[in-house]
């Protein structure tokens, strides 16, 4: 196997299990041209020496296409007005400055550590009122049972969703996430879906948006609905687009270091057992979930100009894949990379990503995942895999298990 192809097999669903073998591959020429053109980074220093490059642009998804409908007046007039106004208003995690900067400080404004240090109690009550609902059972599902309806609801309430809103944003969440998967923007299905999705949730947000305006309250929607006197603000397209991305991003990122957080402690039961005896070993435990079984595995970017760097020269106008997964697993920066150690020292991973798009969400993240992991060591007794490999799902950016099945001799 050529290194011209190596991320090819990265993103063949046959390797979703373990791709940590094909990364060790790309290590070995930290910057490789693939035979598409891309170029993707792979070891720790020279993904260091590259996410605060201005050259890099994080402004790569393909202009926005409906597909025809048939119908002329929306083909023609409707569908053309809707692909322009999201091309010139795309969440900022696609965004480069100043406009990045310009809308992630207002959304921080809102996104505060003592408003998602307030949800600590809420988050613990959803987490106990999950679990308490699977009594009785041996055999659960990690991933429907809990990973995934967990973070919807929380985000939900941080932003303000009614509540009985919550189900229908967690069918939006897992259509869009797909928008974050390289290898499925030349899908037409895919992008037909994820535009029929955003236009439902974009609708039903610019309903919410305004009744937030006429009944404020004390979520994040009101905040950037209505901001103080003298403030900055969003426009309405932004502020719609800022919202899904809290959605999708908080959602499907949290899904996966949840479950991938249970599938490495039952894998490692010694490690389970001590965070059961000590809970006070989660964060340690979860840095080190977010450098061995990171949720993101690589973001793409697109180099404005010629970059030099690791020995190569990257040329203007080609795709760059950050390959932070990789990066993880640097033998040159980690000790021992392959080993699953809470209590390894100065853990500088890219498990939230790093530089100007480092995840805005990663506090919130490392509280919901604190949270679970602990209830779930406690509560479930004798946890064991019923498949070990998991099925995965598809997506190779956002790799985490479709369903985790475990059996429980008891939930205490």
């Amino acid at each position: 196997m050529s290194h011209d192809t190596l991320f090819a097999e990265v993103t063949d669903p046959a390797n979703r299990a373990d791709p940590y073998p094909l990364y060790a591959r790309l290590r070995e020429t930290p910057v490789s041209r693939q035979g598409d053109g891309s170029y993707v980074v792979s070891t720790h220093a020279a993904i260091r020496g590259l996410i605060f490059d201005p050259r890099l642009s994080s402004e790569d998804l393909p202009p926005s296409q409906r597909p025809p409908t048939g119908n002329p007046f929306k083909d023609w007039i409707v569908n053309p007005i809707k692909n322009r106004v999201v091309n010139a208003h795309r969440p900022l995690i696609f965004r480069d400055p100043p406009d990045h900067d310009t809308l992630r400080a207002i959304v921080m404004e809102q996104f505060t550590i003592p408003r998602v240090r307030g949800v600590h109690r809420e988050v613990e009550g959803i987490v106990e009122d999950l679990i308490d609902k699977l009594q009785g059972r041996d055999e659960i599902c990690l991933v429907e049972d809990f990973s995934y309806p967990l973070p919807v609801m929380v985000i939900c309430r941080l932003l303000g969703v009614p509540e009985e809103d919550e189900e229908q944003f967690q069918k939006w969440a897992t259509v869009l996430a797909t928008a974050l998967e390289p290898d499925s923007r030349g899908d037409e299905e895919a992008r037909h879906a994820t535009a029929t999705a955003f236009d439902a949730i974009s609708d039903y947000m610019r309903g919410l948006i305004k009744e937030k305006r006429k009944n404020p309250a004390d979520d994040m929607l009101s905040g950037l609905a209505n901001p103080e006197p003298g403030k900055p603000a969003m426009g309405d397209f932004d502020l719609i687009a800022s919202a899904i991305l809290l959605l999708v991003a908080g959602h499907e990122t949290t899904v996966n270091l949840i479950t991938n957080g249970m599938l490495t402690l039952i894998r490692h039961p010694e490690e389970l057992d001590k965070l059961r005896r000590d809970p006070e070993r989660a964060p340690r435990l979860i840095e080190e979930l977010l450098r061995y079984e990171p949720p993101v595995h690589f973001r793409t970017r697109k180099a404005l100009g010629d970059i030099d760097i690791a020995g190569t020269t990257i040329p203007a106008g080609a795709p760059v894949i950050l390959l932070f997964a990789a990066g993880n697993r640097d033998p040159a920066r980690f000790a021992d990379p392959d080993r699953f150690d809470p209590d390894r020292e100065d853990n500088q991973h890219f498990g939230f990503g790093g530089g100007l798009h480092y995840c805005l969400g990663a506090p919130l993240a490392r509280i919901e995942t604190e949270i679970a992991l602990n209830a779930l060591v406690r509560r479930f007794v004798a946890p064991r895999l019923l498949q070990d490999p998991p099925p995965y799902r598809p997506g190779a950016s956002l790799r985490g298990p479709e369903k985790l099945g475990i059996g429980l001799e008891r939930i205490a």
